[in-house]
């Protein structure tokens, strides 16, 4: 039953108790987070690649189930930038049908993370790694806008940064004035929108202002219309064409959007729960994304994941359960089926500074001077691994080589903190060299006592058996109170320090073996061959038998 609960999405808890009150609060929140997930959807899937409705398609089919099985209150899915740069990498690449499939992949990868209660391992990304992508894919997003921006004529944007910047370094030239006067009229009400009103969307007020101005004045600037055909309705149920090799090709980019997925949604999931006092449920909001992730693609939609933006404005206008998400996804269902032709009128500029505001918003430049200004040098290193990575290759190889990067950097300071100290007899110390760091304990003469600090792991374990040499002692001590963990490597060094004292004729005795490394030696049946009195509680209990030896 607990394992069950553990994974049982909110809707259900949230519904023993549900009031009226907090359905017309849930409705209300819904439909002013609908409005700020319209131009946002549509923006995000025209950076993406892709039409302008398969955006609202998302935030529609996998918003709706994201909130319905998820393990947040108040979470609210959809597309969102994180994605954008993905996408378009395997849009270009695989085409639509190998978007579809690696979206269905993703979202069964984190079904299968949820079902094995691996909710909480998404913690342990580093933060360097986190920060160093994020602020790539925000660049990445701004330079996707630079054409529509300023209005330039060329053709089709090429999908490397370097070949991006120069081809608009070639045609800087056919810049439009009137274009980037409209773009830069967007910008500014979405930075100065939020001082006259905090609910409705400055995103919003900046595509009704610059819609009506382009249409009504008859301005030479292009709409979603002039490049995009837009359909309305209900979008149509389809199913990817399978191909075993595709598949393969395309584990690694669905790997990469599950675990993205992951991190953004559990992290828009811990800040939601700070401003409402909740605890979510991490392994049923990766199933409910994982669910959300897989119905999408079928409908047309593209990757989603939790919008920390928008589920912080649900929560600022009265959400508390995950019907308020559900009511969002409906209202955009309406605006689908009975006002999406109005979006073909929306000029591209328009989407384009809106954009810009995201990549502003979601680049976190910020923390990243302050990790450069006072992280170690090796945090520094992957940071800008992992930005260069992100930006001038792709967001795939950027993790991938980052979470090697760290794990070596992390093996390596352990190893560098990992030690084994030597006790020294208390009757032939003097006051000189007494140190506040040291045991001070009457040690039995014919005894040496090592204490090992840090883990018995393959990255340090070698040290361990410096500890012998030519000596006349008779009982060897290993203190291992500060051993939080042990590997087959570790084991394999305590294998052969008992051989070598069998072979000296000395006792080994183990002092204060902590839970996990004692589960392994006797799993590998060590205190057996060690012998269940030398293995004593603490070192007094160890000292008391060296002395008897």
């Amino acid at each position: 039953m607990k394992s069950f609960a553990y994974i049982e999405p909110k809707f259900f808890s949230t519904m023993k108790n549900y009031s009226k009150e907090q359905f017309v609060k849930d409705v209300v929140a819904g439909l002013i987070v609908a409005i700020i997930a319209l131009p946002l959807s549509i923006a995000l899937a025209i950076a993406s690649g892709v039409n302008p409705e398969q955006g609202l398609y998302t935030a529609i089919f996998a918003g709706f189930f994201i909130s319905f099985l998820g393990g947040s209150r108040v979470q609210i899915g959809g597309p969102t930038a994180a994605f954008v740069v993905i996408i378009y990498g395997i849009i270009k690449e695989y085409g639509t049908n190998g978007l579809m499939i690696a979206s269905f992949m993703a979202g069964i990868i984190m079904v299968i993370m949820g079902l094995l209660h691996l909710g909480d391992l998404i913690k342990f990304i580093p933060k360097t790694i986190t920060v160093g992508f994020t602020l790539g894919i925000a660049i990445g997003i701004f330079a996707g806008q630079i054409k529509d921006f300023f209005g330039l004529s060329m053709g089709a944007v090429p999908s490397e940064f370097l070949e991006k910047i120069v081809a608009y370094a070639k045609h800087m030239g056919s810049l439009s004035f009137v274009t980037f006067a409209i773009g830069a009229l967007a910008l500014l009400i979405q930075i100065f929108w939020p001082k006259v009103s905090q609910k409705i969307p400055g995103s919003l007020i900046a595509i009704i202002v610059t819609t009506l101005i382009v249409n009504l004045a008859h301005l030479p600037v292009a709409t979603i219309g002039d490049l995009y055909e837009i359909t309305p309705g209900f979008p149509k149920f389809t199913f990817p064409q399978l191909s075993l090799p595709l598949i393969q090709k395309l584990i690694s980019p669905a790997f990469t959007i599950a675990v993205l997925a992951s991190i953004e949604s559990l992290l828009s999931c811990v800040v939601s729960d700070e401003m409402i006092g909740d605890q979510h449920r991490s392994n049923a909001e990766l199933i409910g994304q994982g669910i959300g992730n897989m119905i999408s693609p079928l409908f047309g939609g593209i990757p989603a994941t939790g919008a920390i933006a928008r589920t912080a404005a649900n929560v600022k206008n009265g959400g508390r359960t995950p019907v308020a998400g559900m009511v969002h996804a409906v209202t955009l269902l309406l605006i689908v089926l009975f006002l999406m032709p109005y979006a073909s009128l929306i000029p591209m500029t328009t989407l384009a500074s809106i954009l810009i505001m995201v990549a502003y918003n979601m680049s976190g430049y910020r923390v990243f001077i302050k990790m450069l200004k006072t992280a170690p040098k090796s945090d520094i290193a992957v940071l800008l691994v992992t930005l260069f990575l992100t930006v001038f290759f792709d967001l795939v190889v950027a993790i991938e080589i980052g979470m090697v990067l760290g794990a070596f950097l992390f093996l390596k300071r352990m190893s560098d903190v990992a030690e084994m100290r030597e006790w020294i007899y208390k009757e032939d110390l003097d006051e000189s060299q007494l140190t506040v760091d040291m045991d001070l304990k009457s040690v039995p003469e014919h005894t040496m006592v090592y204490e090992i600090l840090g883990p018995m792991f393959f990255g340090v374990s070698h040290d361990y058996l410096q500890f012998a040499g030519e000596t006349d002692k008779k009982v060897l001590i290993l203190r291992m109170r500060n051993v939080p963990a042990m590997d087959v490597n570790g084991l394999e060094a305590l294998e052969q320090t008992l051989a070598t004292c069998k072979k000296k004729e000395m006792t080994l005795l183990l002092s204060h073996v902590n839970e996990q490394p004692l589960h392994v030696l006797k799993k590998a049946e060590f205190i057996e061959r060690l012998g269940e009195e030398n293995l004593c509680e603490n070192i007094d209990a160890a000292l008391a038998r060296a002395s008897t030896l």
